[in-house]
């Protein structure tokens, strides 16, 4: 059991559930207000499965039983209300207004970023970043949407003096992984925790002695299965927005918690490094500073 939503624990544990759990695990996510006014008869009924395995997904979300899930839902289903008494998380309909759509997106990525902060798991962000202080260098894999944030991480890390690479194309990336060892740390960024690139690339640094920290929304997937340490995202995303927006900020709300860690523990050194940095383009700007 953590700290974080149970709707994003149930997003985060979707692809390793069997399909009739997923479908308990739908209900609960598309309908937490709901579903926490329903006895386990009327849950099993709603997502076309049985009581039994209500019971496991309970069990495979850390409950003691159907009744603990009920009472956790309760206690959450406010927060996710809207004024017009539509939650306002739901799905962008068809027929939905522009100022709806709005307003679900907006809500959408807010709490992409307040979901991903309160899950995070603090005993391992630490770990990850003593590795990157302590790193020869850091090689960073991400494709797709997941390729403009591993840019934003290696154009962090380079401003503050730090030996990092981002690569998306999977050639690259692999021979540059081959070239890591134990001096090395790999970031693996992917939303679903199933892109092959990022994994294969992933894999391959491992495999040399790097330790690999991988990014991801679930933290049973394949990439977080390779990986020596996991970070977890928690973004809801929308019909029209699967990759997009909600889950890019998450993984910046990650990946700049990793990298003020690392300005943090390297205070004098990045400060340094900042007022260079800053000076070789000031000239490049039209006004004052500010």
């Amino acid at each position: 059991m953590t700290s974080s939503p149970t709707t994003v624990r149930a997003r985060g544990l979707l692809p390793s559930l069997s399909p009739a759990e997923q479908r308990v695990a739908r209900v609960v996510i598309d309908e937490a207000a709901t579903a926490s006014r329903l006895t386990i008869s009327d849950l099993a009924e709603r997502a076309a499965s049985s009581e039994t395995t209500v019971i496991r997904f309970c069990r495979a979300m850390g409950f003691g039983g159907y009744s603990e899930l009920r009472l956790t839902l309760a206690a959450e289903a406010g927060r996710a209300i809207g004024g017009d008494d539509e939650p306002v998380g739901s799905d962008i309909h068809e027929g939905d207004e522009l100022a709806q759509v709005v307003k679900k997106i907006a809500f959408a990525d807010a709490r992409a970023v307040e979901e991903t902060a309160l899950q995070i798991d603090i005993a391992v962000l630490e770990q990850v970043v003593d590795l990157v202080v302590a790193a020869r260098r850091v090689d960073i894999y991400g494709v797709g949407a997941s390729a403009f944030v591993a840019a934003d991480f290696q154009h962090k890390l380079h401003r503050i003096g730090r030996v990092a690479f981002a690569w998306s194309d999977t050639h690259v990336a692999l021979t540059s992984a081959a070239l890591l060892d134990d001096r090395d740390v790999a970031f693996g960024i992917s939303h679903t925790g199933t892109t092959t690139d990022t994994i294969e690339a992933f894999a391959e640094a491992g495999k040399h002695g790097a330790r690999t920290v991988a990014l991801t929304n679930f933290p049973k997937s394949p990439i977080a299965r390779a990986a020596d340490h996991v970070l977890t995202t928690a973004a809801r995303e929308t019909t029209f927005r699967s990759g997009a927006m909600a889950s890019r900020l998450a993984q910046l709300t990650v990946i700049d918690c990793v990298f003020v860690g690392v300005a943090q523990r390297t205070y004098r050194e990045t400060r340094a490094a900042l007022d260079v940095t800053y000076d070789a383009v000031r000239g490049r700007r039209t006004g004052r500073r500010g």
